[in-house]
């Protein structure tokens, strides 16, 4: 039959024809629904057979139209729209629209978003006492983490999640505060007053103002490192089913306010091999030091002393298209910033794993944490702020896929399966006779 699997079980000799779901668009999409497989069983009260996938490697959670990845071709879309020709020509607001709404905005529905994400950057002055609570050397992912999920308590409102009017204004509040509260996070670290945001400025340049203006009345944004930025949040605004994204979904299934959801997702991301990942990539490269240096850090890699930060990656079987962007990119960053050795270390690197036979049969192409990190350094970021920069664009990603979860009716509150291997009854001994 089309469009069927037929699984034999062997140990029963019983025919099963599965139904697969939603077609074959492009190389992703079709599946069958794994509850189908409880019909395999040995006898009537047999539980029936389930999927055991640790990881979630093959198993599809949900339906999404937000992001199409094609790791073996490098290809990553939102809606539609190939990143290379997002990150060129649009901004990040405009693609935060797109990713939050399916559809480009127009002239009119673009300036009423700009409005609205420029007019809720402001958080209420007892955030800003809630977070001088924190020691001063507090990390400020654990901080950002901590205060967004506190924004749940300001407004109570939110738990309204089914609905849209009150969605929608809470994805205004979000996407507007989170640049300010990490801002603020990163001025407390460092022990700085905090700066209210400039409603004149961008989405990038507010944020580069709250971070870095000290005594000058007015903090102009360099052009390069705004446009790098605003480019660097286009990037990480989503990717498709990761760990944060799977735990906003998770989370959000059993129907909270979005504020503690995103504060979930934002743990999730605090995890080093997710948010954490450029971090490595820089202690790398300081741990080479020099280019005289690459080829025997190579041909240690290739003994298997350790893995090389930066290279392959989950999903991307090809080159990272975001490293792509990121690699034109660095130079004109550091035009503005000054030399970098660390550019010219992480240049070397990748050309000769390009070209050597063990890291090409297996694929090991850079990512975008391999160029992010130089970027974010060069800017003037502290790498503890590294994770907070990613947070920041990907809280677009996280609210739709929250809220595609929420129109979604197929979805229910998240309950995976287990395949239990403990005992199966055994009987209570008194622990004097133990």
């Amino acid at each position: 039959m089309e469009n069927t699997v037929t699984i034999i079980d062997n140990r029963t000799g019983k025919k099963y024809d599965l139904p697969i779901m939603y077609g074959t668009y492009k190389t992703y999409g079709a599946a069958i629904r794994t509850a189908d497989l409880r019909q395999i069983k040995l006898s009537e009260d047999d539980f029936g057979l389930m999927s055991y996938d640790p990881g979630f490697t093959n198993t599809a959670s949900c339906k999404s139209a937000i992001t199409f990845i094609d790791g073996e071709r490098g290809i990553l879309h939102y809606r539609g729209y190939p990143i290379d020709l997002l990150a060129g020509k649009s901004s990040f607001l405009e693609v935060a629209y797109l990713i939050l709404h399916g559809e480009l905005p127009k002239k009119d529905e673009m300036d009423d978003w700009k409005h609205q994400i420029t007019h809720h950057t402001m958080v209420h002055e007892h955030v800003k006492k809630f977070m001088d609570g924190f020691h001063h050397d507090a990390h400020p992912m654990g901080i950002l983490v901590s205060t967004v999920a506190a924004l749940s308590t300001f407004y109570p409102a939110a738990k309204k999640v089914r609905d849209p009017e009150t969605r929608r204004q809470e994805i205004y509040r979000l996407v507007a505060k989170m640049p300010t509260i990490a801002a603020h996070a990163y001025r407390h670290s460092m022990g700085l007053p905090y700066v209210y945001p400039d409603n004149d400025l961008g989405y990038a340049g507010n944020f580069l103002n709250m971070l870095f203006k000290m005594t000058e009345v007015k903090y102009e944004p360099d052009e390069v490192l705004e446009r790098a930025l605003d480019v660097l949040f286009i990037l990480h605004a989503d990717h498709e089913q990761n760990c944060s994204a799977n735990t906003m979904r998770s989370v959000g299934s059993s129907l909270p306010d979005p504020y503690v959801a995103v504060a979930s997702a934002a743990a999730a991301l605090y995890g080093p091999l997710h948010g954490g990942a450029n971090e490595q990539v820089l202690r790398m490269l300081r741990e080479i030091g020099s280019l005289d240096r690459v080829p025997e850090y190579i041909k240690r890699a290739k003994a298997g002393e350790f893995r090389l930060m930066g290279f392959g990656h989950r999903v991307y079987k090809n080159y990272d298209p975001r490293a792509r962007i990121l690699r034109e990119m660095a130079p004109k960053v550091f035009e503005v910033t000054g030399k970098n050795e660390l550019l010219d270390i992480a240049i070397e690197l990748e050309r000769i794993a390009l070209e050597d036979e063990y890291f090409v049969d297996r694929k090991l192409y850079p990512n975008v944490d391999f160029y992010s990190g130089i970027i974010y350094q060069a800017i003037g970021f502290p790498v503890a702020m590294f994770p907070v920069l990613f947070a920041i664009p990907r809280t677009i990603g996280w609210l739709a896929q929250w809220q595609e979860m929420l129109d979604d009716s197929d979805q229910k509150i998240a309950r995976p399966r287990q395949v239990f291997t403990g005992y199966d009854n055994r009987e209570y001994v008194p622990v004097s006779k133990r």
